[in-house]
């Protein structure tokens, strides 16, 4: 099979690929053309250095044409590309470097101190390459190599194996180590025809990278807008206002985007959000983490309404749910209806199948699809303990309503059993940030000895708002059963997330059960 980017190159090698515009005055393009010939370049100056078919590749970096030319590079030698998030501490890099087995690692000249620091513990790892800038001592500066290297594409590996299909992204790691959800094949080809043509995207589409490309989400939509042969847009790291910015410089008409950014956006002062041209923007894909009804109403307010899809998906089980923009603001807090060529089977605690409908009528959520991942690397046992009957979870709680939206309760992890209740934060949090002062909030169970455990909620207010624990009860006790009503509040600037967006709730967690088991 003919590599896409090679294809595009081939018919419309003029055309832009990569927009990397830093704000700043400075702005990087590739054509197709450009962005071919590097990633030729760059795959044989890989293979140089002794990257083979299977071989794992790890890069890091944010959003950068360089980044790009990486992944693309790894597929066309065959090799495995392993993103690193780069907010990592330096025990969990070397933990995800080490225990992906990578050969080679590709890091920005930014994040070049990081393996400095942590060299000694990837002795598996035979050499660093440094790009757009210069190496540390005993590491490689890449750039002047690829410059004097061949640009014709390199021999591709077998068709039978495929191994430049394959994909490796280690999740987030809310609850513990991350885990390598590892796939044989980046996708199915009518799979991926089918969904693209449910959801509307065209080749003329601009893709702008809203969060980090090492996260699956904005990383796995930005390939398949280079799939498609659209241009992307690179925002290296985000600010609100400068996103605005780039809608508009650049006529941005799809994204992919976790809540946390898109809150910041519509949180800016309506002159700042008038500035700009927002009326490009036609395919805003929510997900990452759920998007609140109240988020929604903003961003409908703020962006086309038309343009606002929900997906449910995970990098594990790939886009199960889609809902689609007519139905946001009638289906609060659903996700939407099954995805092309995805079952869904919800099973109750004794492993039966869910028949019901509604809130009580609840199951774990299992997936059976082409985009399923294959394997936990080096973790059959995970793998297997969360499959069942050919379908895999990620261990979400949902239920469907009598028009078969279903709608996700939350992790099984983070449900709140309270007097034998079953209590399901995401619920309080959607309606704890119905409350205009309520920037976001996070809600967990803590140890409380009548109840085995009680609702905790940490909420974060809009500034300049007065907002006090009695406000935050009294709106709770307006919109919840007495039973999911926060007992306890604390309040904080900010949440601690992860890089696609994540409430780290584990930290949050970790204060109250100290000393009463293990429940982070």
């Amino acid at each position: 099979m003919t590599d896409l980017l090679t294809a595009h190159a081939a018919n419309q090698p003029d055309k832009m690929a990569v927009i990397d515009d830093r704000g700043d005055g400075s702005v990087r393009t590739r054509t197709y053309a450009e962005l071919e010939r590097r990633s030729n370049q760059l795959a044989h100056v890989l293979m140089a250095h002794g990257l083979r078919p299977g071989d794992k590749l790890v890069w890091c970096g944010q959003n950068s044409v360089g980044a790009i030319e990486a992944v693309n590079a790894a597929r066309k030698v065959g090799a495995t590309a392993v993103p690193l998030n780069y907010r990592l501490s330096d025990e969990e890099a070397a933990y995800v470097t080490d225990h992906s087995d990578a050969k080679i690692v590709y890091v920005d000249h930014a994040y070049a101190s990081l393996f400095e620091r942590i060299r000694a513990d990837v002795p598996q790892v035979e050499t660093v390459l440094v790009f757009d800038g210069p190496a540390p001592p005993d590491m490689v500066t890449v750039d002047p190599l690829i410059e004097a290297a061949e640009g014709d594409p390199v021999v591709p590996p077998d068709e039978d194996d495929e191994p430049g299909s394959a994909t490796m992204i280690y999740t987030s790691g809310t609850t513990g180590k991350p885990k390598g959800a590892y796939r044989r094949r980046i996708t199915n080809s009518e799979q991926s025809v089918a969904m693209l043509g449910f959801i509307g995207y065209r080749p003329d589409d601009v893709y702008l990278t809203t969060g980090p490309l090492y996260h699956s989400g904005p990383g796995g939509f930005m390939a398949i807008a280079l799939a498609m042969g659209q241009t992307i847009v690179l925002q290296y790291k985000f600010d609100p206002e400068d996103w605005l910015r780039l809608v508009e410089t650049y006529r941005c008409t799809s994204t992919f985007a976790a809540p946390t950014p898109i809150r910041m956006i519509c949180n800016l002062p309506g002159e700042v959000v008038e500035r700009y041209d927002r009326s490009s923007m036609r395919v805003m894909i929510a997900n990452a983490a759920p998007w609140s009804f109240a988020l929604k109403q903003r961003y409908v307010a703020t962006f086309p309404p038309e343009s606002l899809f929900e997906i449910y998906g995970s990098t594990e089980l790939g886009v199960n749910t889609i809902l689609r923009p007519e139905d946001q603001m009638r289906k609060p807090g659903s996700c939407g209806k099954e995805a092309p060529m995805v079952e869904i089977r919800l099973y109750d605690v004794d492993g039966s199948i869910v028949t019901g409908t509604g809130p009580e009528a609840t199951g774990e959520l299992y997936v059976r699809s082409p985009s399923v991942f294959n394997d936990y690397y080096k973790q059959h046992d995970k793998f297997q303990e969360d499959h069942r009957d050919g379908f895999q979870t990620v261990g979400d709680i949902a239920y469907r309503d009598d028009e078969g939206f279903l709608y996700i309760c939350d992790r099984k992890k983070d449900m709140i059993i309270s007097g034998g209740m079953n209590i399901y934060p995401a619920e309080i949090e959607a309606a704890l940030e119905q409350h205009p002062d309520v920037y976001e909030a996070a809600v967990f169970g803590v140890p409380s000895e009548e109840w085995g455990e009680s609702v905790h909620a940490v909420v974060v207010k809009r500034p300049g708002s007065d907002l006090d624990d009695t406000a935050v009860i009294a709106h709770a006790r307006e919109h919840l059963a007495h039973y999911k009503v926060p007992r306890t509040l604390s309040w904080m600037d900010e949440l601690p997330k992860t890089g696609s967006g994540k409430v780290l709730k584990r930290e949050l967690r970790q204060p109250y059960w100290a000393g009463h088991g293990s429940n982070v």
